[in-house]
């Protein structure tokens, strides 16, 4: 028994070693890049650059999310955790939009 749960322990480090971080940008009323593409288990770092606030969220059966306003200087972080694509957008802004594949 101690050796499975030494051996889950040991794939769970692996796989969060392995993971990558990913910082997407709203500036001037726009994400950038204007499209991502990540595996799953990696994160989106979503960082404000803009003077005004954002609300990041998305519907997307793979990743549904809201991450409520937040202001310039503020980012907040989504960890995806199944394959697709995922349409990003702004509550506030509704021209910002962006897409994320999710790939396994």
């Amino acid at each position: 028994m101690r050796s499975t749960v030494v051996a889950v322990s040991l794939s769970l480090a692996a796989l969060s070693a392995s993971a990558g971080e990913f910082t997407v940008t709203q500036k001037d009323k726009a994400f950038a890049p204007g499209s991502l593409k990540i595996k799953v288990g990696d994160s989106v770092v979503f960082r404000n650059e803009d003077g005004f606030a954002h609300n990041v969220f998305s519907l997307s059966d793979p990743k549904s999310f809201d991450l409520g306003s937040y202001g310039k200087g503020e980012s907040k972080t989504v960890v995806f955790d199944k394959p697709g694509t995922v349409e990003v957008e702004c509550a506030i802004h509704p021209n910002m939009k962006m897409n994320i594949e999710v790939a396994k």
